[in-house]
């Protein structure tokens, strides 16, 4: 067996793959607050599943992999990656980004874990496009090589918040005031949600109440509160852009796939939102956009899945 895990700025979830069939096994979730580091939260994980012997093991990160030491983005853990290979007592410890181990999930997504959002039919062998909103933005790809898919791995949520029309142009003037750098990532999050709701509230000139993230989503799906449901509005159509502007960087015909924990949540208010009509937006280009399917990935536990296949596939830096 292989363990795996998904790790993010909140939660760690582990499995244990088995190679021949690429089942999945015991699968959990553990809070990272509850452990100082990795080799902590995987130890008492395979302590709760009996102790079984692994010998190989892969773990996606919420964090740039550039070499033995990860850094969490959004997560104060540390870790050398030989360290805890060592303390685990494995061979080998694979260590990618999160969303490269999501974007190898992809081709492996069965019947009933995806919803198409909008039309588009899929270009068959063309680049297939990744992007999910959670703690932090994720974003990948996959491109078609001579041996198979080769993941994309890169930090396309820091690129810098493409504003469309007068609102969020204002959007962006003021974040601008407060930070150096106004990022996809500052606003496509669930603190980004929120930073939608304090800015909004802040440029008409209202008192805000102190609503979390989940507190928005639902008063906006209810329709019971009109700023909720422009914070909403906004941050499906921000989606819809940074959507569009990866998918034309790809020349993604092959689709583009929705993951992280916020749109799924979602529900049906994101299939009625205006992210497609946003994503179609690009004046001479719309005709290519249309063609383009866009997809919420629903299936459970998908990075879990596509991170045992980080040990024996190659990677696009």
């Amino acid at each position: 067996m292989r363990l795996v895990g998904d790790i993010g700025g909140t939660n760690a979830r582990f499995g244990l793959i088995d190679p021949a069939t690429g089942a999945l096994h015991d699968p959990q979730v553990l809070a990272c607050a509850a452990f100082p580091d990795l080799a902590a939260a995987a130890s008492h994980y395979l302590g709760q599943v009996g102790g079984p012997l692994v010998r190989e093991a892969a773990m996606a990160v919420a964090s740039p992999v550039l070499g033995d030491l990860v850094r969490f983005t959004n997560s104060p853990w540390v870790f050398s990656t030989e360290d805890t290979r060592v303390r685990l007592g494995l061979d080998r410890l694979a260590i990618v980004n999160d969303f490269t181990a999501l974007a190898l999930a992809l081709p492996h997504l069965g019947p009933g874990e995806t919803r198409q959002v909008g039309g588009g039919t899929p270009v068959p062998q063309a680049a297939i496009a990744l992007i999910g909103a959670g703690t932090g933005l994720g974003v990948s790809g996959l491109l078609p090589g001579s041996a198979g898919w080769v993941p994309v791995t890169g930090e396309g949520g820091h690129t810098a918040f493409s504003p469309m029309g007068e609102r969020e142009q204002s959007l962006l003037r003021h974040l601008s005031q407060r930070f150096d750098h106004v990022s996809t990532e500052r606003l496509l999050q669930g603190a980004g949600i929120v930073l939608l709701h304090e800015t909004v509230c802040a440029l008409d000139g209202r008192m805000r109440r102190p609503l979390s993230q989940e507190d928005i989503t639902r008063e906006a799906i209810a329709g019971s509160d009109p700023t909720c449901v422009e914070v909403l509005d906004l941050f499906c159509g921000i989606l819809g852009t940074a959507s569009a502007n990866l998918a034309v960087t790809l020349g993604a015909r092959g689709g583009v796939y929705i993951g992280g924990g916020i749109v799924p949540s979602l529900g049906p208010a994101f299939d009625r939102s205006v992210f497609r009509a946003r994503f179609e937006a690009k004046g001479r280009y719309r005709d290519y956009m249309a063609a383009i399917p866009t997809y919420v990935i629903t299936a459970e536990n998908p990075a879990l899945r596509g991170v045992a296949h980080a040990l024996d596939t190659p990677r696009a830096g």
